[in-house]
């Protein structure tokens, strides 16, 4: 019986971290290569991506990487992944456009084949065989992906929504999943973010009312709009009312403004002329006929809209004639710093409208059922979400019939084997996060995250000990210095007690005979831990420094 294994390297319980693996017999292709952004107890970490063992293991099986659209979650660990992983990367227009931008940037200066799709377009490698079909979100040239094996056809939704109306392009090709479930699909792997949601997903072309509404009532006040900067469509909603209402437009970020620059490009983006200025241009119009179109929607503290609302901003400063938009939903984590960013700009006397000014790009349960309902897949494997997301979409599988032993809700690793008359987990593979930090990548693993840890919560204790080179004799020390700790200046006494007990120690050693540093370094260690943790119930990071003169 033929088999095909699909094997997720992540997006599984979380929100980011893309990346699922597709292997037939000796061939295996990749859907995504997307990123994480690094959660509050990941100090000094700028961005998370999937660990790739096991693709660095097959590397000679590889035959492309197929991405379903252009978000970081999607995207953004192609630059790492590349270096380990040279293959061919296929995607729709503004999808590459963006993919290359950011290779750019990252002055990747290996050789890689990109291939521009075309929806409905069917792209063959080696036995499996990828058809791009046109779905609808949050950015613009999303794509579902068929996948044809002699096993069957696998149906992968990306991220997606159903949109009659949207803002650029066509609604989503409805017909050509009805048609790949009249041939069969083996199974459906569809996106969870909003399995839990009712309904249907609001329309993107919905916002033009709202903003335009927002406009009018604030025609004497400077309009300020944070949202994602991937989010064409919106970008192109808050233009085309800026423009109505005879408004210039600044965009800040840089993110924003490499997107905007790409789509506008690829002409997925349309900007009437002599709209757009510079930000260095906003003190010659008055701030009734200006917009400011931002990043910094979810509270991030380096976005442009964080360093408005702290007044840290070179260029812009936030005034009482300032209504700030916030057009986009906190992502969930991003809560307490979005409210704080909402505080600052309140205190400053600002406007902040942050109800009614956002949709979603994802599928409501009625979308979900939908897609269901035109392929009929025989399996049903959830992806794209928490474990509470994908728990929502197996319960609306078996709404529609599907049974619980067709159900697969995966973890990242699982090897789900699928074949017509059986599916199962039939083991697992290397999987995990690779931490990024600067320019080191995988250099920051658990223990030294841990060690970040204990040093933000408890601080550190410094012991420095000068020692003859010749005679093993102490020439000066132990002197004891902390940082994060306790402010040193108000513990005098405790310090001393400290620098006591230290010298006793070492003075009961060398009596011993006691001479290799390791030793002297771990009863240093012990004896002042113990005291700190009775003294202070603290536990910091004990250092020793000694030093041969």
């Amino acid at each position: 019986m033929e088999k095909i294994k699909v094997i997720p390297l992540g997006g599984l319980e979380q929100i980011g971290l893309n990346m699922t693996v597709f292997e037939y017999e000796d061939e295996i292709i990749i859907v995504d290569c997307g990123l994480s952004f690094p959660t509050e107890d990941m100090l000094g970490i700028d961005l998370v991506i999937p660990d790739v063992t096991y693709l660095k293991q097959n590397r000679e099986k590889i035959k492309g990487f197929f991405i379903t659209h252009g978000h970081e979650d999607h995207i953004g660990a192609l630059p790492y992944i590349l270096k380990e992983v040279n293959a061919p990367i296929f995607a729709t227009l503004l999808t590459m456009g963006l993919i290359e931008h950011k290779l750019k940037e990252h002055k990747f200066e290996e050789s890689i084949d990109r291939v521009i799709v075309d929806f409905g377009c069917v792209v063959k490698v080696g036995k499996m065989q990828v058809e791009f079909v046109k779905t609808n979100h949050s950015i613009v040239d999303a794509a579902a992906l068929a996948i044809y094996s002699p096993a069957g056809v696998v149906v992968h939704t990306g991220d997606f929504k159903v949109d009659y109306t949207p803002v650029y392009g066509d609604a989503i090709d409805l017909q050509r999943f009805a048609e790949l479930g009249k041939k069969g699909v083996l199974a459906l792997l569809c996106d969870s973010t909003n399995a839990e949601r009712p309904g249907f997903t609001a329309s993107e072309k919905t916002l033009g009312k709202t903003f335009d509404s927002i406009f009018h009532e604030h025609e004497n006040r400077r309009i300020i709009v944070a949202t994602f900067a991937s989010n064409v469509d919106r970008v192109q909603q808050i233009i085309n009312t800026a423009s109505a209402y005879g408004r210039k437009v600044v965009v800040e970020g840089r993110s924003m403004v490499n997107i905007i620059k790409t789509a506008v490009e690829l002409n997925r983006l349309s900007v009437p002329e002599n709209t757009l200025i510079e930000v260095d241009e906003i003190p010659s119009y008055p701030d009734e006929k200006t917009v400011i179109i931002t990043t910094g929607s979810q509270g991030e503290s380096m976005a442009a809209l964080s360093r408005m609302a702290c007044g840290t901003h070179r260029k812009i400063k936030i005034s009482p004639m300032d209504t700030v938009i916030f057009s986009s939903h906190p992502i969930p984590g991003n809560e307490m710093a979005v409210t704080k960013v909402i505080n600052e700009l309140l205190l400053k006397g600002a406007e902040v409208i942050f109800q009614d000014t956002h949709v979603s790009g994802h599928a409501c349960r009625e979308e979900i059922k939908l897609i269901y309902t035109l392929t009929q897949p025989k399996y049903a494997i959830p992806v794209h979400g928490e474990y509470k997301h994908l728990l929502a979409q197996e319960n609306i599988a078996k709404e529609l019939g599907i049974t619980s032993d067709r159900i697969f809700i995966l973890r990242s690793g699982n090897v789900l084997e699928i074949g017509e008359d059986e599916a199962k987990i039939t083991g697992d593979v290397p999987c995990g996060a690779i931490y990024v930090d600067g320019l080191g990548v995988g250099d920051v693993g658990t223990t030294v995250m841990r060690e970040r840890q204990n040093l933000a919560e408890d601080g550190i204790v410094i012991v420095t000990l000068v020692i003859d080179s010749y005679t093993g004799e102490y020439l000066a020390g132990p002197t004891i210095t902390s940082r994060g700790f306790i402010y040193m200046k108000e513990a005098e006494d405790l310090l001393e007690e400290a620098t006591i007990l230290a010298t006793e120690k070492l003075e009961k050693l060398r009596g011993q005979g006691v001479s290799d540093w390791g030793r002297l370094k771990g009863a240093i260690r012990d004896v002042l831990g113990d005291f700190f943790r009775k003294k202070t119930k603290r536990n910091p990071m004990i250092l020793s420094i000694f030093e041969e003169v």
